[in-house]
């Protein structure tokens, strides 16, 4: 099983960053971080004759480690109750590639397994169940598998040493993914 962790969070070594270090640690796997490219927004062209125009940027090649991995690991704080920018202009970018003829997105995307990493602050257990149910809904929509999820406690670097709670779960992730 080839597993893809995407980094969701525009600072390096964060709170989410940890927990997913932790989950797979000694497993083979691919990190991508997506404040490393440049992936721009794009127009709602859905409903137009022409519909979507061809946009230069890094997003093609993030698709294509997307869609060659059999497990995917979504890893974002939670700002302002939601996902990142960068995590929600990955998932924009869907509606464009599920109607470019040179994939058959969905078809590619169905089966695959999904988990899902994000910390944050405030009673982040409660504020952080509408993102969870976000992505929950996006796996649905395209039939992806919504394995597990972790909400974790923590705002400023380090924070998240102390939420034994989701280290604890991690190391289950851990000891699941490796076998």
């Amino acid at each position: 099983m080839k597993i893809l962790t995407i980094l969701g969070s525009s600072r390096e070594n964060g709170n989410s960053e940890y927990l997913v270090n932790q989950a797979l640690e000694g497993i083979e796997h691919t990190q991508l971080r997506l404040s490393n490219y440049k992936i721009n927004p794009i127009t709602d062209m859905r409903h137009t004759k022409e519909g979507f125009s061809r946009v230069d940027d890094d997003y093609e090649s993030v698709l294509s480690d997307f869609l060659a991995h059999d497990l995917i690991i979504f890893v974002t704080p939670i700002y302002w109750f939601g996902m990142t920018s960068h995590m929600k202009l990955f998932f924009d970018r869907w509606s464009q590639y599920m109607r470019d003829d040179r994939f058959d997105f969905k078809d590619q995307v169905k089966g695959k397994k999904a988990y899902v990493i994000t910390t944050g602050g405030s009673n982040p257990y409660v504020t952080g169940l509408p993102l969870i149910q976000q992505f929950g809904h996006i796996f649905d929509f395209v039939g992806m598998s919504f394995e597990d999820y972790v909400i974790g406690n923590a705002v400023k670097p380090g924070e998240i040493k102390e939420d034994l709670l989701a280290l604890d779960k991690m190391s289950a992730w851990n000891r699941t993914l490796k076998k």
